[in-house]
């Protein structure tokens, strides 16, 4: 039957008083970090210097080329996927398609999926996480449609059929739980990811979400604490940054699009506001200015 799509329900804050349903910490967090090659040195050397070097052991990197000196930094956490290095379907797919299958070998219990250009507060996400046992159907993020995608899925012998369904955006990062992972395996698993791609015709994050609620009746639940650079990040409130799981940068409506954060480190120094950012949460960091107010 056609699953028609659930408004998506909103996740518990990350500040929230309630008792965790689950003690989990960084250790128990898988996330895989999506590149390309041409972006190791202009995005994710900043990663490797803000968020991720508190976090080397928890983050893989997904790509698609060889890089010695990425190796250097963060070992066997560099995976070539020996995908396209082309932006489309197939190979944003392709990449997917391999993250999913090493979370399932790694046996952690929450799979967060994040692009190069987010940067993750991983005290918040932990925080947030721990409100679901991870053995129970949980996928959480933000959409970036005000409304369900409408797709034509193909059902062989020429038939096809509408189905309509939210998904979270890549964009922002999004976590799924190892109960609902595995429940993916039929469509996600091995090439599975691409044959199911192929069916709908939509990218990585879409079929991710045809998978959870189209075909397995999961309901997203939506969190305003992710970030794209899809949204206006110039009203992510100063105040409320060190509250959020993931931020962006990059271009909204021809304009630069950050956070409007201001710090001992000036825009031209700065252009994303992560290294910031980091300075405002890690304070101790050793490149950070001192005696920074924000």
């Amino acid at each position: 039957p056609l699953f028609v799509p659930r408004l998506p329900s909103e996740a518990s804050g990350a500040t929230t008083d309630a008792p965790p349903a689950e003690d989990i910490s960084a250790d128990d967090i898988f996330i895989a970090v999506k590149t390309t090659k041409k972006f190791h040195r202009s995005r994710l050397d900043l990663l490797l210097d803000t968020w991720i070097s508190r976090n080397m052991q928890q983050t893989y990197i997904f790509t698609d080329g060889e890089d010695e000196e990425l190796k250097k930094k963060i070992g066997s956490h560099a995976i070539n996927t020996n995908c396209s290095a082309a932006h489309s379907r197939q190979a944003l797919s392709c990449k997917m398609a391999v993250e999913y299958d090493k979370f399932i070998e790694a046996g952690k219990k929450w799979f967060c999926h994040v692009d190069d250009d987010n940067y993750v507060n991983m005290k918040t996400l932990v925080k947030l996480l721990s409100n679901y046992p991870h053995t129970q159907d949980m996928y959480i993020g933000k959409p970036s449609l005000d409304r369900p995608i409408e797709a034509t899925e193909r059902l062989g012998d020429n038939k096809m059929r509408p189905v309509n369904f939210w998904f979270a955006t890549g964009g922002a990062g999004f976590c799924i739980s190892r109960g609902l992972a595995l429940k993916m395996s039929p469509w996600a698993s091995g090439g599975h990811f691409m044959n199911t791609a192929e069916k709908i015709r939509l990218p990585d994050d879409c079929t991710i979400g045809y998978i959870i609620e189209s075909v397995l009746g999961v309901p997203l639940t939506r969190s305003s604490l992710f970030h794209s650079h899809l949204e206006n990040l110039q009203l992510v409130s100063k105040s409320e940054v060190h509250k959020q799981i993931t931020l962006s940068y990059g271009m909204f409506e021809n304009k630069r699009n950050i956070i409007n954060m201001k710090g001992a480190l000036s825009v031209e120094e700065d252009p994303s506001r992560f290294k910031s950012v980091h300075c405002l949460l890690y304070p101790d960091t050793p490149w950070c200015p001192p005696q920074v107010t924000y």
